[in-house]
């Protein structure tokens, strides 16, 4: 198995996060987007020599940290400034997009969001007053998943003022081409709008694909734009809590690192730097191991799941499976193999009414566990057929 997908079973029963504990021991958790990885060793060296410190204590190096992010971030196409006001460390991407918008629009307003999509855009959206407004991906689970933007468009003239994208997009796995994000840039100028990137996922894209930020994409998208990421899913450090978010136009929005950069947690910020700075070659085998991954589940899926269609993801870890062609196991396939086969996967319809008969499958895993849960998922689709 290629590393660092190679720790063992029995390792992983000892954890105590999510994946390894929301399910009894029989189950085969493929579901929420942690990865089956030890700590890169520089995130491991730097947190082991903190303990020892007794390092443990408030997170204050807020100008290192940016700075950090900044020049990592400029790797996806734009020069990201390192000043006060450009980069801001936040708790989370979560907090980071509701924190944007709550910022930058009226209560109240309409933000855009485009599902089948990560499952809490919609409740965020309310949870700051805002106005979910649904314009879902063309051909989602088809070979080319595109934002609609004559549907944006029309949301956008009818007084909707925010756009929230996904991208690289969960769970679809496309990472946007820059013309239709250069066009999302000009629709958000002729109207007023806000566009907020979720761009987590940005640095795991596929070896040869090439991600590039919204910000990237035009000196509108600067304009109108913020983008929010993380070392979180990259690394496995999503309990460590530590995300920024880069503004493209600080003189136009107000995010100031007063208000939001508090909740940063110490052992994230020291994480996020060992990450971003020592551990790209670690990234770099971690890419592999999953596009190696990707050629084991089409193997997988012909054998055990031939009906099933899928489109190979250009970046993360997740992968969006169309198991329609088997009415046996329903709107929602995840429950089915969950309670005859014992494999966790994502309910498909949770992303949206778009997700119903699919599943998200988490691919971070060993060979041997994502072939023993395709195994079983075979097995249940077959008894059911």
């Amino acid at each position: 198995m290629p590393f660092p997908l190679d720790v063992p079973e029995s390792v992983l029963r000892r954890r105590r996060s999510q994946k390894w504990v929301a399910y009894p021991e029989d189950v085969l958790p493929l579901f929420v987007a942690e990865t089956d990885v030890l700590l890169a060793p520089a995130i491991r060296d730097r947190l082991a020599a903190a303990v020892a410190d007794g390092d443990t204590g408030y997170f204050a190096e807020i100008e290192r940290l940016s700075g950090v992010c900044a020049r990592y971030y400029s790797r996806f196409g734009y020069d990201v400034p390192d000043d006060s006001v450009s980069v801001v460390p936040v708790n989370d991407v979560g907090v980071g997009v509701r924190e944007s918008l709550a910022r930058t629009l009226p209560a109240g307003s309409g933000v855009i969001y485009t599902p089948p999509v990560y499952m809490p855009f919609a409740p965020w959206l309310r949870r700051v007053g805002m106005s979910p407004v649904a314009v879902p991906l063309i051909d989602h689970d088809g070979e080319d998943p595109r934002l609609d933007l004559e549907g944006i468009e029309r949301a956008l003239a009818d007084g909707a003022r925010g756009v929230l994208l996904s991208h690289p997009h969960n769970p679809t796995g496309v990472v946007h081409s820059s013309d239709e994000l250069a066009a999302l840039a000009d629709l958000a100028v002729e109207y007023g709008a806000v566009v907020v990137s979720d761009e987590i996922w940005a640095p795991l894209t596929m070896p040869g694909v090439e991600f590039r930020s919204f910000l990237a994409v035009s000196e509108a998208a600067r304009g109108v734009g913020l983008a929010i990421s993380s070392a979180s899913k990259a690394f496995n450090l999503a309990g460590l809590k530590c995300a920024f978010v880069v503004n493209g136009n600080p003189e136009r929005f107000e995010v100031r690192r007063s208000a939001l950069s508090g909740a940063v947690g110490h052992f994230g910020a020291l994480a996020a730097e060992a990450a971003l700075t020592g551990s790209l070659d670690w990234l770099d085998d971690l890419r592999a191991a999953l596009s190696s991954n990707l050629d084991l589940m089409e193997q997988l899926m012909a054998e055990h799941l031939p009906r099933a269609r899928w489109r190979r993801p250009d970046a993360g870890f997740v992968a969006w499976i169309d198991l329609r062609a088997y009415p046996g196991l329903g709107d929602d396939p995840a429950a089915a193999f969950l309670d005859d086969g014992r494999v966790a996967l994502s309910n498909g319809p949770a992303f949206g009414s778009q997700g119903k008969g699919f599943a998200r499958v988490n691919f971070a895993c060993s060979e041997e566990l994502l072939t023993e849960a395709f195994t079983r998922m075979g097995r249940v689709a077959e008894r059911r057929d």
